[in-house]
This record gives C-alpha cells, structure tokens and sequence, in this order.
C-alpha cells in the first residue's frame, strides 16, 4: 500500500475559509433578489453552468459535494435535477420551496437538518434569518447532469444579459460574450415537461426530511464505543456495515449513504480501512483525522475525502462535542476493516 504524505492528504482537506465562491454560476446569478448567492464546487464539477467555477477536488467519487452560501432573503431560484439533490443544512435557517413557481408548499429546516429532494421536480430555496447561511450540498453520480430552470428563471435572466446555451454553458452577452456560431439556446421546459416534473404530495416531500434532533444513534453501528455514535440519515436498504433502511430512504437513486457521526471531547475511534470513498464534513467542534503517516485537525465547516483503502481514525481532542457528518459511497456501504 502506497503512503500518504502530509501534503497529498491535506489536499484532499478543504477548509471552510478557503472555500473559491463563484458568483455567476448559474442563470440566476444577476437576477433581482438572487444575485447575492455564493456557490461552490468542492468535490466534482457539480452543476455550475460558469466553466470558471472553481473545483477543489476533481477526483471522481460517485458522488459530488457542493455548498451555497446566502444571505438574509437572497433565493436560489426554482430549478430541477436529474440526479439526487440532498441539503446539509450547515448555519442559518432555510425554506425549501417546491413547484415551478413555488407553488406546491415548502419544508423549513434548520441547522443540522437533512433534506433529501426526488428528481425531476422543482425546487428552490431561500435564507430565512439574517446573516449568511452555508448549505453543505450532496449530489448523485460523477456526472450530476444540467439543472432544468423554471419558465419564470428564463424570463427574469433576459433581462439581465445571461444566456444560457443547450449543453449548460452561460453566455454573458451583458458584458460583451457572443454565442458561439451555430449554437442553440436552452429553453425553459415545455407545458409537458411541466406536467412530467409535477411535485409529488407533501406526505411524500416530508419524508425526505430528517431532523437534526431526531437523529437517532445505530448501537449496532461498528463505529460506536465510549462517547462515539453514528446515525443513520440517508440508507435506501439494510446495509453491510449494520444500518436498517431509513429514516430518508428515498424511492429515486442516489448512490450514497450519509450518516452522522457524534463524538464526545476525548472519544476516539480506532485505525480502520473503507472500501468505498468516504468525505467528512464537519459541523461542529473539531475532528482530528490521522493516517499511518501523519494527521490533520477538522474545524468547522471543513471537508475532507479520506481515500480508499487508506487506514484512518478519528479523535476528538477537544472538550466539546464533536458532529460530523460522512458520505459513503454506494446505496450499500460496506463494514470497515479494522486495523490490528
């Protein structure tokens, strides 16, 4: 087994306060009351329509992380996605809007709140308190595919110079970028599609939600030990590594599992192995991640891709409580191997 340096490991950390925001990714971007939005490519390309948007992290993991940051009353308009779309709500409070015109109703959710939204359906979402407010953003696939814009979307950006070509590339013509010759523009869905992308009743919307509050821990959970617990959030079956489907099971594919994992000041979990590409994101506290060859310390807001088959533990050398939250690749995340 190959080693990992310092270096190579901490370039697969991605520290909060080094997050390269974009500010014109999207058709939205100039859009009255949806031009103060910050967006983020941390692990894959994501759906960012702007080929300047910044990725810290290209390497493919089946799977892309993403993140929004907004102030007060700023919106991120209605849109739809081709592959699961799940919110990691980081700081600040926050409505999830449903419909083409926001229409069909809304799930609020608040700091350490999970929500998980069907494909082809629309949705938007829009900062609630003052202050800005980081949404942690999971996406399914290495290729999440082009967000479809709500009409409304289309008719506001005329306005305000932004084109949007088919393929998903945005076109600045405000500031003087012409089409390309021969290119096509995206148009906004037709009433068909409309009808196709309907937003499924609010029973079935609401079990998309997990609350940070109600988040229970799994004893059954390999990982769990003296002031360690790790809860189920995102399982679509009974998975190898001990975990019952549900709470947010899903009915669409995602392609990953995310759970939370809860560590008391000094908790400690042994060296161990994954078969699957895993990130942490941390949420509050810090997290210590250590490797044969060294370690580094997560604070808040931090992301962190630990590769495959490399041993890893986990401390929590603080006194406060330490939460995490942790993406495994697959619907069927395997157990861990544990070190000698």
């Amino acid at each position: 087994m190959s080693s990992w340096t310092q270096n190579a490991m901490e370039s697969r950390l991605v520290r909060y306060d080094e997050l390269v925001p974009c500010a014109a990714a999207f058709l939205d971007s100039r859009t009255p009351g949806s031009d103060k939005k910050e967006n983020f490519c941390i692990i894959g390309p994501g759906v960012a329509e702007n080929p300047g948007q910044h990725v810290h992290i290209a390497e493919p993991h089946g799977f892309n992380i993403g993140g929004a940051r907004q102030p007060g009353g700023c919106v991120n308009s209605q849109h739809s996605h081709t592959t699961a779309e799940v919110f990691v709500v980081h700081s600040g409070h926050w409505r999830i809007l449903f419909g083409p015109d926001r229409e069909d109703g809304h799930l609020d959710a608040a700091p350490g709140d999970v929500v998980s939204i069907p494909v082809h359906m629309f949705r938007g979402f829009e900062k609630l308190d003052e202050g800005l407010g980081f949404l942690w953003v999971v996406l399914g696939s290495d290729d999440p595919g082009q967000v479809a814009w709500a009409p409304e979307v289309f008719a506001r950006a005329e306005q305000t110079g932004l084109r949007l070509l088919k393929g998903g590339e945005l076109i600045d013509v405000a500031a003087g970028e012409a089409l390309p010759p021969g290119a096509e523009l995206e148009e906004p869905p037709s009433p068909a599609q409309l009808a196709a992308w309907a937003t499924p009743a609010m029973a079935k919307m609401e079990q998309g939600l997990c609350r940070g509050c109600d988040m229970a821990a799994n004893p059954a959970s390999l990982l769990a030990g003296e002031g360690v617990e790790e809860c189920g959030i995102l399982n679509l079956v009974d998975t190898a590594d001990g975990f019952p489907a549900g709470p947010i099971r899903g009915g669409w594919p995602h392609g990953f599992a995310l759970r939370q994992l809860r560590m008391a000041g000094g908790a400690h979990i042994s060296p161990h192995i994954r078969f699957e590409p895993e990130v942490v994101f941390v949420h509050e506290g810090e997290l210590g991640v250590s490797w044969p060859e060294g370690e580094v310390v997560m604070r808040r807001g931090d992301t962190m891709s630990v590769p495959v088959g490399v041993p890893r533990s986990f401390r929590n050398g603080g006194p406060e409580r330490a939460v995490a939250y942790v993406v495994r690749g697959g619907d069927n995340p395997g157990a861990p191997r544990f070190e000698p």
